[in-house]
């Protein structure tokens, strides 16, 4: 849903019954990816511009899966790179599944890979939140989480990593969602 309502914004097609493509003159192609499998094939099945918006089923952390599919994709539009990258509300589960070497791995991915990147970090409550969470269900916290340095103000941390780990720069920030989540606009 909030991938159809960016390619809605983006385009300017306010009204939602319309399934109108594109105008003229603007072509926008979107490609949406998430692990889980039920999800991605929920999303292909109730868009209604599946020749605009691909959703595909991809682990971003398997360099040896993601780098192929990527770059077929891109290839396809005769590019290398995406204009933007959308990061929303994913940042804490690679950080808590790969640590803190896996958040900087997938950080300097993004950053390689988009001109400008919009990102949505969990603050560091989320994290306790979903140990928690884990912890009632009987089950052993995640692998890295009693480990990471990488803690506290997260979208500062992610900010840190992005500007001076990455080189890229810090556009403007978008202030906090409902949930208390910054949205960050980066550019290379």
């Amino acid at each position: 849903e909030l991938s159809v309502a960016l390619y809605r914004h983006l385009l300017g097609l306010q009204d939602k019954s319309s399934l109108e493509q594109p105008a003229a003159g603007k072509d926008l192609h979107l490609l949406c990816c998430d692990i889980d499998a039920a999800l991605i094939e929920r999303a292909r099945q109730s868009s209604p511009f599946p020749a605009s918006i691909s959703f595909a089923n991809l682990d971003i952390m398997d360099s040896a899966s993601r780098e192929p599919f990527l770059s077929s994709y891109l290839g396809r539009f005769g590019r290398s790179t995406f204009d933007i990258g959308f990061c929303m509300s994913v940042t804490m589960w690679i950080h808590l599944h790969h640590g803190d070497s896996g958040l900087r791995e997938f950080l300097a991915f993004l950053s390689s890979l988009c001109e400008y990147l919009l990102i949505e970090p969990q603050p560091w409550k989320c994290y306790r939140a979903a140990a928690r969470r884990l912890r009632k269900l009987g089950r052993n916290d995640f692998d890295h989480f009693r480990s990471l340095a990488i803690n506290g103000d997260m979208a500062e941390r992610i900010t840190q990593i992005l500007t001076k780990d990455c080189a890229m720069e810090l556009v403007c920030c978008f202030g906090s969602t409902s949930w208390d989540r910054s949205l960050l606009l980066f550019k290379s």
